[in-house]
């Protein structure tokens, strides 16, 4: 028998990265901590460089390493998400940091190896690729968010996302072990043509896929496998916070995507109503529970849920159209989550980092720039037209309405009239509130480009709406054709 070599070219960003990796990690080791800000923006580089080798990739859909390894449209859109989003953390972090007296040069290392995961759970075409991204996404990230050990408040985020985690994991592998057991495989593509020819799936499968589900469920912070977000959030540094937020959660939407509409496709009524009852959930709860906090990153935490819901309803629609309007809503949700992290970022007073809503108060007179730029996202996050919330929103609930699922749709117009106040209040606060204390002189860093153009890009999306629009089709063409 020859042994044959796999085609690596729908590899190289994930392989260039891993290189990187250690190369960067070679760098640190010989430079030291002193050497931090330049591993960074050496990160930061690589990860961009990686976006522009997947954009190169071209169309077609390719898999290789024995069928472990899926490179399309869909993974090129994703992948570029993801490294965008990772690249602008690692730029959020670089002050942050230096303040904190945590610049160490694994920092950065660290969130790129866990990118390297995110690449790996987009194209994986295999229940064991699948596992195996997903936890070189983990391991990296339990270990950032408990990054400042001399903070009690780090340390319990870290040990409660690693706990919580490995639990996850635990239910993933049982999934994936039943599903294997009863379809007798674990390839994406062999799965697919089993229920395709029309093989009534197996109660063992059914539950297997439940399962995987829910370890999924709990990696984009889905009702009910969300109880960790919060604590996990409000604990972590803030630019670890925003990492959380952004690319781990567009990798696990993807991956969520992928496995359902590929090798699940033809099951779609066995998983659709699970899918349904986690997005009613996550919306309602990101709504209703976000309205009593008063710590804006417990704030976020529960607005992130909120949002996972609204992507999920576009999944649960299990058309071309809804896998577009998740597309979509995941490309606009980084944005305005970057953009209101880097604000959050700029909250301090006095050399003091500050949380609390109510510290916003007044920022309009003493900062009208940075509260305008809070107001755009906040406005856009509730769905309010003409800024590129209300489009991400549009696209999913349009989806829903095509499939037939009108009561979802309904739930998310009435929750996200429910999130709007939180959002809205934030506003209120920094307009009409009397000032409080004015934030200190923000350091650069390339946070002003961030907030400028991530505020841009929100308030302007109906201007120039068919880059992400069209990239967005072709993705999810491209996950129906294969």
């Amino acid at each position: 028998m020859t042994a044959t070599f796999p085609d690596i070219w729908p590899a190289l960003p994930e392989i260039f990265l891993a290189l990187s990796g250690m190369a960067l990690l070679l760098i640190g080791v010989f430079r030291g901590d002193g050497f931090t800000r330049g591993v960074s923006y050496l990160t930061v580089v690589a990860m961009l460089l990686a976006a522009v080798l997947a954009m190169g990739y071209g169309s077609g859909r390719v898999v290789t390493f024995n069928g472990l390894f899926v490179m399309d449209a869909f993974g090129v859109f994703m992948k570029v998400l993801v490294l965008v989003a990772a690249a602008l953390c690692v730029m959020l972090s670089l002050s942050f940091n230096e303040r904190e007296q945590m610049a160490r040069f694994e920092y950065p290392v660290l969130m790129l190896f866990s990118t390297v995961g995110m690449l790996m759970m987009v194209s994986a075409n295999d229940l064991i690729s699948l596992y195996v991204g997903l936890e070189t996404q983990s391991l990296a990230l339990y270990v950032i968010a408990a990054f400042r050990r001399d903070n009690a408040k780090s340390s319990e985020a870290g040990l409660k996302y690693f706990v919580l985690g490995a639990l996850s994991s635990g239910m993933m592998l049982y999934g994936a072990s039943m599903v294997y057991g009863f379809a007798g495989t674990t390839a994406f593509d062999r799965i697919a043509i089993l229920f395709a020819q029309g093989q009534v799936p197996s109660t063992g499968v059914i539950i297997g896929l439940v399962f995987v589900i829910a370890g999924l469920a709990f990696k984009v912070s889905a009702v009910p496998f969300h109880m960790w977000t919060p604590d996990v959030y409000e604990g972590a540094p803030t630019p670890v916070t925003a990492f959380f937020a952004a690319a781990p959660k567009v990798a696990a939407v993807a991956l969520f995507t992928r496995l359902l509409i590929e090798p699940f496709g033809d099951l779609i009524q066995q998983w659709q109503q699970v899918v349904v009852v986690s997005s009613i959930l996550s919306m309602a709860l990101g709504s209703f529970a976000a309205i009593s906090q008063t710590n804006i990153k417990r704030l976020m935490a529960y607005s992130s849920i909120g949002h996972v819901g609204y992507a999920l309803v576009g999944l649960a629609a299990g058309t071309e159209e809804g896998v577009r309007g998740v597309l979509i809503y995941m490309a606009i949700y980084i944005v305005m989550n970057v953009g209101t992290f880097a604000v959050i970022l700029c909250m301090r007073h006095q050399g003091r980092n500050l949380e609390e809503i109510k510290d916003l108060a007044g920022l309009s007179r003493s900062n009208p720039l940075l509260a305008g730029a809070m107001a755009v996202f906040m406005f856009s996050m509730a769905g309010i037209p003409p800024l590129a919330g209300f489009f991400s929103k549009l696209y999913v609930f349009l989806a829903a309405i095509e499939a037939g699922l009108y009561t979802l749709a309904v739930i998310g117009v009435l929750t996200s009239v429910v999130g709007a106040y939180y959002y809205l209040r934030i506003v209120k606060i920094m307009y009409f509130d009397e000032p409080v204390e004015s934030f200190d002189k923000v350091n650069d860093d390339g946070m002003t480009a961030i907030l400028v153009g991530t505020s841009l890009f929100t308030l302007l999306f109906f201007v120039i709406p068919a880059p992400i629009l069209n990239g967005a089709a072709a993705a999810a063409t491209a996950l129906f054709a294969g």
